[in-house]
């Protein structure tokens, strides 16, 4: 199909500056006459609907992706998710409420299923405009594929990418329109104009009662993001960012302030859905949300969360000590929450909403599916069909990513295998002999049974594979000292990985280690490949995804590593491993290449 390429080249956007604020907000349409003056019309209710972490799961998603906690054991699951039963539980939950509005806190895409990324994530822009979100922050995934891409998902225009190349194409019906909602990122700026690359907060006007929304994303981002993503940005701290717009806002008439921002907290492990910190609960010390909910201008009335995939309904106190509710919707359109504030005329202000204000609901299956929904994703799955079921390989089990005590996992065994047999990485005869993948990277499952693929028992499609490995890193070969295979290991567990944060990275077989639980640190000397020691002073080819080469999910010791080669994507080299005759019916194998001592 040729097709007018219209890429869009960027946005004149008024940016946040060192000295002041001065952007422009980009306000509503006045839903109506000013009636803030109406005799016995001093208080108004208003509904603020909201979810996050979307990843563009059009459909219901799969495996301990698809369900959540619903009783006090890890257990007692029930399956939801799914933009079908999101739609029209977000319609019905809007019912008898007319000063209702929805918002995200950020990754509405990225990390997505093949069924969205296919398309650059096209249709799930198309079906959150259709299911009625009004505003979103930017959340890290939005710039996996650059801002330029970002601002193209907000204005619309096609890539022209060949129809196809790549198991992407982008407009197959010839046009996309972009979103019909506001992102907003009020902490990034383009450092060549000082501009904030998308409006920095927007405002909602209920009849004269005005809501303003600043949207954030954690400013770690450039840390857990290709670097070519955030390439010439610059991510400034959540705290200082909003507290700088509430004057802004202020200056509009706009004293009613909510913050969308893409960073949150952890609940405790094995943390039903409707988890309230009411009653003595509380985040992890550690989580990052708490001081910046507790740094934000008392001005701001509410905070909705995002980023750590967890559902929770708490209260944190502002630097005046009062309470100030904050909330997240776990992730995958799995849940939505549902915030009552009221508004009094008098102040111009929300009173603040408390715990007992707000709640977490199941998007349960239960519900009629959205026809609109319903018709997108028949669309999108007939245009992606030739690629999603192409079956790549079979397994004779499940491999899952949930990892042993020493942090290994049989997913991320597989997946650190396949990265060292990939021959796109070899260069000038050097062959990789340690390969390390991310957790975070390995986004759900391979199961041996799951209809949902139309696939025979053990079958693997591309369309699952692929949603193993959303991201379209390519894989990145270079030398390591001994002493930097160490140090990246160091970084597993220490500085901003320690705590809660670990992150352990994946190996491939023959790589084997021992860590010690008392000292958070590789045992000295464990270190081995194929059984013979690591030398701290050698030089050694390893394999990695751009992401950790750039230092992604603070691992800096990847940075320093020399001879940098560019491979083929991790998805290709996953499918090809799966696709080798030797690997057919692949079984999980013991996770012995982690150890840990206390």
């Amino acid at each position: 199909m040729s097709r007018t390429t219209r890429r869009i080249t960027g946005v004149a956007v008024a940016g946040i500056c060192a000295a002041a604020l001065a952007a422009p907000a980009l306000a509503a349409p006045t839903a109506g006459p000013d009636t803030s003056k109406a005799p016995g019309k001093t208080q108004l209710k208003i509904q603020i609907l909201s979810f996050n972490d979307f990843h563009g799961n059009l459909e219901t998603p799969s495996g301990s992706s698809g369900s959540l906690q619903t009783g006090p054991t890890k257990t007692d699951t029930t399956p939801v998710g799914g933009v079908e039963y999101l739609a029209t539980h977000l319609k019905q939950a809007r019912v008898g409420h007319p000063n209702t509005v929805t918002v995200a806190a950020g990754d509405m895409v990225g990390a997505s299923p093949l069924l969205s990324a296919a398309f650059h994530d096209e249709p799930t822009v198309e079906a959150l405009n259709d299911l009625g979100l009004e505003a979103t922050s930017v959340g890290n995934h939005e710039f996996d594929e650059g801002y330029k891409e970002l601002q193209r998902l907000q204005h619309g225009g096609c890539i022209d990418d060949g129809d196809g190349a790549n198991n992407q194409n982008s407009c197959p019906d010839g046009t996309f329109t972009g979103a019909k909602f506001q992102y907003l990122a009020a902490n990034v700026v383009e450092k060549a104009t000082g501009k904030t690359i998308l409006p920095p907060y927007w405002v909602k006007n209920f009849n004269g009662a005005k809501i303003g929304f600043i949207g954030m994303t954690l400013k770690e981002t450039p840390s857990i993001v290709t670097a070519s993503g955030v390439a010439g940005l610059q991510f400034n701290d959540e705290v200082k960012t909003a507290n700088a717009l509430v004057p802004v806002l202020k200056k509009q008439g706009v004293n009613a302030i909510v913050v969308l921002v893409h960073q949150g907290g952890t609940p405790p492990a094995n943390t039903p859905y409707d988890y309230t910190c009411k009653g003595g609960g509380s985040l992890s010390a550690d989580s990052p949300i708490i001081p910046i909910v507790k740094n934000l201008d008392p001005a701001i009335d509410m905070v909705i969360s995002g980023h750590t995939h967890q559902p929770y309904v708490c209260a944190i106190p502002d630097a005046n000590g009062v309470p100030r509710l904050v909330t997240s919707a776990s992730s995958f359109g799995r849940l939505y929450n549902d915030t009552e504030v009221t508004y009094d005329r008098r102040t111009s202000d929300i009173v603040r909403p408390t715990e007992a204000d707000s709640v977490n609901n199941l998007v349960t299956r239960t519900v009629a599916k959205d026809p609109a929904q319903t018709s997108l994703i028949a669309k999108y799955k007939d245009l992606v069909k030739a690629i999603a079921s192409k079956v790549i390989g079979s397994i004779s089990a499940d491999i899952v990513r949930a990892q042993s005590d020493a942090g290994e996992s049989p997913l991320g065994d597989l997946i650190a295998d396949a990265q060292l047999a990939d021959p796109s990485v070899v260069t000038g005869g050097q062959t990789p002999v340690v390969a390390f993948m991310n957790p975070g990277g390995i986004r759900t499952d391979l199961t041996y049974k799951d209809s949902k693929y139309g696939e025979a028992l053990g079958q693997v499609t591309y369309e699952e594979a692929f949603n193993v490995q959303p991201f379209n890193n390519y894989l990145v070969s270079m030398n390591l000292t001994g002493q930097q295979i160490y140090d990246v290991l160091n970084q597993q567990r220490t500085g901003a990985n320690s705590g809660s944060g670990a992150k352990m990275l994946q190996v491939n077989k023959g790589f084997t280690y021992t860590w010690s639980k008392a000292t958070q640190k590789v045992v000295d000397g464990t270190v081995a490949i194929n059984g013979t020691p690591v030398d701290k002073a050698a030089s050694y080819r390893i394999v990695t995804n751009n992401f950790l080469s750039d230092g992604g999910d603070n691992f800096p010791a990847f940075q320093g590593g020399t001879g940098k080669y560019f491979g083929g994507l991790d998805i290709d080299a996953f499918a090809n491993y799966l696709s080798q005759p030797q690997n057919a019916n692949y079984a999980p194998a013991p996770a012995t290449r982690i150890s840990v001592v206390s």
